[in-house]
């Protein structure tokens, strides 16, 4: 199990940072559509061309976007089995369109629904005139077919377990969850948590390509979404067209790798962002950064110790960690987690349980909006299930401690997570380098904490036509995150095809 790895677009909609309403809206419905070209509709296999060949059914939804529903094969290896549903939702272009681009915001089990809503913050206004939006929950995820594991009792004793058990009762409780989140999963009688590989998520981009009429994808992915793209890109390198990977998770990365660089990047944001406290005068936290960080854990430790009240619920371990490391994704949210952090401080913890529950899809007033923490198990399981043992776990914490004193704890616990996995992907995940492919763009920023510059690094060099961007900054993701430079290389990339120097540094 690794953390959520999302755009912070979507991350923290509830704030109010997050305007509320959709996105650029404003465009109409095609009325000079044309039917697709027998090679877009064009499947790998005859079993699969019903697939190929069906055409979405656009419906006006959410005020100027239209919605459709995308029908996949549950198993690809069985096309004439069941079938389940792909929501998708379509912000038409506002000027003269140029095609349709796909988005996902990454996780795995974050919405691509919600980030096309939200696309006028994601997407620059000169991609949105050019482009039609096409936003899709992959299979699993929310609005399509769902993985549903946890009633809410025993998904927020999920979210609030203790992260970083230093008792036996503690560590049986941490392992308990898995438990009871794995034998959920497999016990959803549909059969759906089974499929939700990146995989197969992956082919489903391609029926989706073929159903919106085009000859090559048009994608942007963010985050996890950096995975399912270059999956797409080893799968289909000749249906690849303006691709565009930001923020990277390295191809063929174990889990103990990625969770040790996790742990390594938020350490590396809460260092920078009690920098700038202190830089600013008169911190909350100390005079230094290192005062400042000591701070952070011993409020930690102390909640660990006695949950703090939030409202009529209780602050614990679980709920204080997601609730610290959410507003690290994006710079601009450091303010909430100031604002969290002194209150915490004096013993209310409501704005850090806010946090935390934005991360876990939870509804303050009671109950979950989405499923965004059981999709992003099993997705993640699915893909790579070498849960380790508590013993293995406590054979590395040495090494996660002193790499992330913070964060390193629970992110080594979080090894334990898919060790009560109950299925293996019916296809494996390919080794990537997308030969005879279009030029992918893959952007990476220096102090990313969720996937750290060298995945991007990595990303790009084992694409065998990528071209890096890199920009040198704070948070997750780097387009439209303040940076001209890079912004501008992406559009003149999405919208004119210019590709980007491989190695621009903005």
């Amino acid at each position: 199990m690794k953390l959520n790895a999302v755009t912070g677009a979507v991350a923290l909609t509830a704030l109010t940072v997050i305007t509320a309403g959709c996105g650029a809206g404003g465009g109409t419905p095609d009325a000079d559509q044309v039917s697709p070209s027998a090679e877009a509709t064009a499947a790998p296999s005859e079993g699969l061309q019903t697939f190929y060949s069906q055409k979405l059914d656009w419906k006006d939804c959410n005020g100027a976007f239209e919605c459709a529903t995308l029908e996949v094969p549950l198993d690809y290896s069985d096309p004439t089995g069941r079938t389940i549903e792909v929501s998708v939702i379509k912000d038409p272009a506002n000027k003269k369109k140029i095609g349709s681009l796909a988005i996902n915001p990454g996780g795995p089990g974050g919405s691509g629904i919600d980030y096309a809503l939200y696309n006028n913050q994601s997407f620059s206004s000169t991609v949105r005139d050019s482009y039609d939006i096409v936003g899709f929950d992959p299979r699993g995820v929310g609005q399509s077919t769902p993985v549903d594991c946890l009633e809410d009792d025993a998904l927020d004793a999920y979210v609030a377990v203790d992260p970083d058990p230093d008792t036996p009762a503690e560590e049986k409780a941490y392992v308990d969850t898995g438990v009871e989140m794995a034998n959920g999963c497999a016990g959803q009688k549909d059969g759906i948590s089974a499929h939700v590989s990146t995989v197969e998520a992956a082919r489903d981009m391609d029926v989706l390509r073929a159903a919106l009429g085009e000859d090559q994808l048009d994608y942007f992915g963010a985050s996890y979404g950096t995975q399912l793209g270059s999956t797409y890109a080893e799968l289909y390198p000749d249906r690849v067209g303006r691709f565009v990977l930001d923020g990277a998770i390295e191809p063929g990365l174990s889990v103990l790798d990625a969770n040790l660089a996790q742990a390594k990047g938020f350490e590396v944001a809460l260092r920078s962002y009690v920098e700038n406290c202190v830089d600013e005068g008169s911190c909350f936290l100390g005079d230094s950064v290192d005062e400042g960080v000591e701070s952070v854990q011993k409020l930690m430790a102390d909640i660990d110790a006695e949950p703090l009240p939030a409202g009529d619920r209780e602050l614990t371990a679980g709920n204080a960690l997601y609730g610290l490391i959410t507003p690290l994704y994006v710079e601009s949210y450091w303010p909430y987690l100031t604002d969290a952090l002194q209150a915490a401080m004096k013993g209310d913890g409501t704005q850090l349980m806010s946090l935390s529950d934005n991360y876990a899809g939870r509804d303050p007033e009671g109950g979950y909006i989405n499923n965004t923490m059981e999709a992003n198990w099993a997705i993640n399981c699915l893909d790579d299930s070498s849960g380790l043992s508590p013993a293995e776990v406590r054979e590395q914490l040495p090494a996660f401690e002193e790499a992330a004193p913070t964060f390193g704890a629970a992110l080594a616990w979080m090894l334990n997570g898919c060790a009560a996995e109950k299925f293996k992907a019916t296809e494996p995940e390919p080794e990537i380098d997308a030969a005879g492919s279009n030029p992918i763009v893959v952007v990476g920023t220096t102090r990313d904490p969720a996937t750290p510059y060298e995945w991007a690094e990595a990303l790009a060099k084992a694409l065998d036509n990528g071209v890096l961007v890199s920009r040198d900054g704070d948070g997750h993701t780097g387009y439209m995150q303040g940076n001209g430079c890079v912004d501008d290389a992406i559009d003149d990339y999405l919208v004119d095809g210019k590709v980007p120097d491989d190695g621009l540094e903005c």
